[in-house]
């Protein structure tokens, strides 16, 4: 249906390869044969050896996913995730323990996906939404308490009392 998800914690299958498991998300026709036995395209493989450059991972696509650092973990899901070339997604907490460096280029590779797919981030890393995100939405009990820049989201009042104040603020502020 277009929509591709990745989970905040990565779903990467451990014992394959970063290469094949691109190769297994690229895999175009779902059936059991080809997926154990069926060998990708050409063109699959130029698009996987393209994906491996793209998430960084070119000089470790034989490694076993198992064997990369929880960072790269979530690039190959990334990579998994562009594979299957879906128009929306949408994407948990995709910096939840990674290191600066590492989360800077986890938006760098979101941002750089913004232009070919649109792209709904769940973040409480408030320095990453701000280096991603062109409108935010806040959420409060399943509904949506404000929506605008970071800069507006920062200085709502109810944003402040809801997250930062009492829950007599919140109440009186929600209403």
């Amino acid at each position: 249906m277009g929509v591709g998800r990745k989970f905040q914690t990565p779903r990467v299958y451990l014992k394959l390869s970063v290469r094949e498991n691109l190769e297994l998300a690229s895999n175009r026709r779902k059936n059991l044969w080809h997926t154990l036995w069926g060998r990708p395209k050409p063109s699959e493989q130029r698009s996987v050896q393209d994906l491996l450059a793209f998430i960084g991972l070119a000089k470790k696509q034989h490694w076993p996913a198992g064997l990369l650092s929880h960072g790269e973990k979530q690039w190959l899901e990334i990579g998994m995730l562009v594979a299957q070339s879906p128009d929306l997604l949408l994407v948990d907490e995709p910096v939840a323990g990674l290191t600066d460096e590492e989360t800077e280029k986890t938006g760098n590779l979101l941002l750089s996906l913004a232009g070919e797919h649109s792209i709904i981030v769940i973040e409480h890393d408030m320095e990453f939404v701000r280096q991603i995100a062109q409108k935010v939405t806040v959420l409060h009990q399943g509904t949506v308490l404000c929506e605008g820049t970071i800069a507006e989201i920062q200085s709502d009042p109810r944003v402040i009392a809801v997250y930062l104040g009492s829950q007599e603020q919140a109440d009186v502020a929600c209403q």
